[in-house]
């Protein structure tokens, strides 16, 4: 059945792996889901690097995987990858050095470099609407220009990981508005490349010619015929503008329209929802970004969320997948064990020089499901802490949405219902970003068509909630992590001058 019908692909390029979702959107099924691992290059001085030539290695095997037959229908691709990642090619389109990631805290330095030549956070704030964190993009040329002074000079055109992904598939180079954001240059609110802050990056250089143009969300190019043949595709195949991992995660969970809340257990956790204007904090406490969709996409991001239940599986000899039954004789507060679980320094809160911690350790409570809980505790309570901001600021939100990893852990589901007090639901693709940059790319074959086409029509029609993964607040448990909650924050605002 369908077995003649185009078929839409999305691509993620994540930290972890590089995933495949070909998407049937006569049948709304996914015909196939397939996944390659990908290596990351880590240094102690904070460094998280990652090979171009890795990501593109790693789509090949994943189409290698498709059947022939199933690549035949392909009509168009949408692409979605880690944000912030720094991927500098020369004229030619060469890539002249490891594309540093969102996770690199190696930059932090330059980001306050960069803050002061323009007046401080709070002058970047008022100029672009964010402030240039730990991660962002801008960070990395100051630190490449330093430490990388070769790469620097031939430096003919700044790339992220999808828009690089993008220049691969078409031969054209492009970014769009929502993974823009994330390069700390964007002002958000008039959604324009802020002249003073690519200025304040490099003063005695015209960075700005080295950015490529600016497209709209619904844009379309066609795939290169060498491309198209090498991955057995046809030529008629058309790449959409994509976005970064989170805006396309927002349309894969459906996040199209305020009110809904989406979060992503993954490598990092992020928290995120639509408005239609743009959300600036004077205080920074989110990332006021744009979406890929044409609105705008507030936005909290921790750098510690499964990495830190993944480094305590491998500490204690056991996988993640036995991690629920593991947790099934704990209670919520992990006996007393309380972990700041910032083994990558962390950005919400903002400690980019911040280590890990572990509080309330007993003779009795230290053991692996204990420190298990306590790492997701803690990777919980990061985000907890976000979300406090968005609700400060007057958002209100009826349930949460669930996409990542940590989305298929019965565990994970029923913390984040106690943690927040919200019901939890997720949708049945699990590959939130990856489905997301499908959608996109069916939405954008329909604008081509019919501009009036809706994309919050095209996601209710497309995003289906699984409600056997549904998880609803117990008012016990909640007390009980609201107790826990406390301690947390004040064990990090006694941390904090320990890594300012």
């Amino acid at each position: 059945m369908g077995e003649n019908n185009p078929v839409i692909l999305g691509l993620d390029v994540g930290t972890q792996s590089v995933k495949l979702v070909a998407y049937d959107p006569q049948t709304r099924q996914i015909a196939a889901t397939v996944g390659e691992a990908l290596e990351l290059a880590a240094g102690d001085d904070g460094s998280r690097e990652q090979r171009a030539e890795w990501w593109i290695d790693a789509i090949r095997a994943c189409f290698a995987r498709l059947d022939p037959a199933l690549r035949a229908r392909v009509t168009a691709i949408g692409v979605s990858g880690q944000q912030h990642g720094f991927v500098p090619l020369d004229r030619a389109g060469n890539v002249l050095a490891p594309a540093k990631l969102w996770c690199d805290t190696s930059t932090a330095a330059e980001c306050d470099l960069i803050m002061d030549a323009v007046g401080g956070a709070q002058r970047a704030i008022e100029i672009a609407g964010n402030p240039i964190l730990v991660g962002y993009t801008a960070s990395k040329l100051p630190w490449t220009r330093e430490h990388r002074s070769q790469a620097y000079a031939q430096l003919a055109t700044i790339l992220l990981p999808h828009d690089y992904v993008n220049f691969w598939l078409t031969g054209e180079r492009w970014m769009e508005r929502g993974d823009a954001s994330g390069t700390g240059w964007l002002d958000v609110r008039t959604r324009q490349w802020s002249d003073e802050l690519i200025a304040a990056t490099d003063p005695d250089r015209d960075l700005r010619a080295c950015l490529p143009p600016l497209v709209e969300a619904d844009a379309l190019f066609p795939i290169a015929a060498a491309i198209a043949d090498e991955l057995g595709l046809p030529h008629g195949v058309r790449v959409s503008a994509g976005g970064g991992d989170n805006m396309m995660a927002a349309i894969g969970t459906g996040n199209v329209s305020p009110g809904v809340l989406s979060m992503s257990l993954g490598t990092s956790g992020t928290l995120f929802a639509h408005t239609d204007r743009p959300m600036v904090d004077d205080a920074g406490r989110w990332a006021a970004f744009c979406d890929s969709t044409g609105g705008w996409l507030p936005l909290i991001c921790t750098m510690n969320c499964t990495v830190a239940t993944e480094a305590v599986a491998g500490l204690c000899g056991f996988s993640t997948k036995q991690g629920d039954e593991l947790l099934a004789g704990t209670r919520p507060g992990a006996g007393g064990l309380l972990m700041l679980p910032f083994l990558n320094g962390e950005r919400t809160p903002n400690l980019p020089n911040g280590r890990g911690s572990l509080f309330g350790i007993t003779a009795t409570n230290l053991n692996p499901a204990n420190l298990y809980r306590a790492a997701m505790e803690g990777a919980v309570y990061s985000l907890k802490n976000g979300y406090d901001a968005f609700v400060d600021a007057g958002l209100r939100f009826e349930a949460i949405r669930l996409t990542g990893g940590g989305s298929q852990s019965v565990v994970w589901r029923q913390m984040i219902a106690d943690v927040f007090g919200l019901p939890v639901d997720v949708p049945e693709q699990a590959e939130g970003a990856a489905f997301g940059a499908a959608l996109q790319a069916l939405w954008a074959t329909q604008r081509a068509e019919d501009p009036g086409a809706d994309l919050a029509a095209l996601a209710a029609a497309h995003v289906r909630l699984e409600p056997r993964l549904s998880a609803h607040p117990h008012a016990e448990a909640t007390a009980a992590y609201e107790a826990q909650y406390r301690r947390f924050l004040s064990h990090l605002d006694a941390i904090r001058p320990l890594y300012a």
